[in-house]
């Protein structure tokens, strides 16, 4: 009879996928009706030979993020992550409509996201707390931290304990550092998981699961696609706006698309000032690249 055991997908290796099973790395196949696996995911496999196996079945995930794929269609890279880590910085720019987009599609994933102003050893700028304080306003927590310094990454390395998070970021804001910082022995870990490949170390592009020293898991994923627009309807969008989930049912029409439309309650909300009517500009702005992409 063929036992099916329970493992953890961490990896995807050029030859197959890292599965953990019982602290060893097994590397398996999948069997070709299974959907892509990602990274995070919880399966059921079966052992082919010693350190070699086969996925027979994914466990249900709780959250799952794609990226664009061919032909129109996404492809799942990370499974079963409850938050999401928004890390952005003064330098290079503080781009705020990129940082809407990420908590906008964490939002409609039902993924909780938090948000980690790094660099705070630089400067900071006025106009970039009042934006901040909007953040805070609508729930969102709020980590300010120092990759150079070392400065407030003990709670930050508490708030990932007991959990599976993700750092998201767009290049140039330290989220390697802050990765390296939180994961000292990244490179350690990398080398394990490539050395169960036989075919030397797995895609940097690929992402990749890693056990944190006090609990809790952290997928790195080096690309930002999985934030994308791709797959994401105008429906999801508005719903990614945290402050505009109580005024949706509030508009005339239920095909409101909050521009000019007429009742709409979004906009009057914005107008009126009860919403922050920047943040509602970046919801018109992330709304035109959504019919773009």
């Amino acid at each position: 009879m063929t036992v099916l055991l329970e493992g953890l997908v961490i990896a995807h290796l050029g030859q197959g996928i890292a599965v953990e099973h019982n602290n060893k790395i097994i590397l398996c196949q999948t069997l070709r009706r299974l959907e892509t696996v990602a990274v995070g995911d919880k399966v059921l496999w079966t052992q082919s030979a010693p350190d070699q196996g086969r996925i027979e079945k994914i466990l249900p995930r709780r959250s799952v993020l794609a990226r664009p794929s061919r032909n129109g269609k996404t492809r799942p890279v990370a499974a079963n992550i409850d938050t999401v880590y928004v890390v952005f910085a003064i330098e290079p720019y503080c781009d705020f409509l990129l940082i809407d987009q990420y908590l906008a599609v964490s939002e409609s994933h039902n993924i909780d996201a938090t948000l980690v102003l790094n660099k705070t050893d630089l400067a900071q700028s006025d106009s970039i707390e009042k934006e901040l304080l909007d953040y805070q306003n609508l729930g969102y927590p709020l980590y300010r931290v120092s990759a150079k310094t070392a400065s407030g990454l003990d709670e930050l390395k508490r708030a990932l304990k007991d959990q599976v998070s993700m750092l998201a970021g767009q290049s140039g804001v330290g989220k390697s550092s802050l990765t390296n910082a939180i994961i000292p022995d990244k490179e350690l870990k990398t080398n394990t998981i490539s050395a169960t490949s036989k075919h030397g170390r797995h895609t940097t592009t690929a992402a990749t699961l890693y056990h944190l020293t006090n609990g809790g898991d952290l997928i790195d994923s080096p690309g930002v696609a999985i934030f994308g627009l791709a797959g994401l309807s105008e429906q999801q969008l508005a719903y990614g706006y945290r402050e505009f989930q109580p005024l949706l049912d509030n508009c005339q029409f239920n095909d409101c698309r909050h521009l000019y439309d007429k009742g709409c309650a979004v906009r009057a909300a914005a107008e009126n000032g009860e919403i922050s009517m920047t943040r509602y500009q970046r919801f018109l702005k992330l709304r035109e690249k959504l019919s773009t992409t």
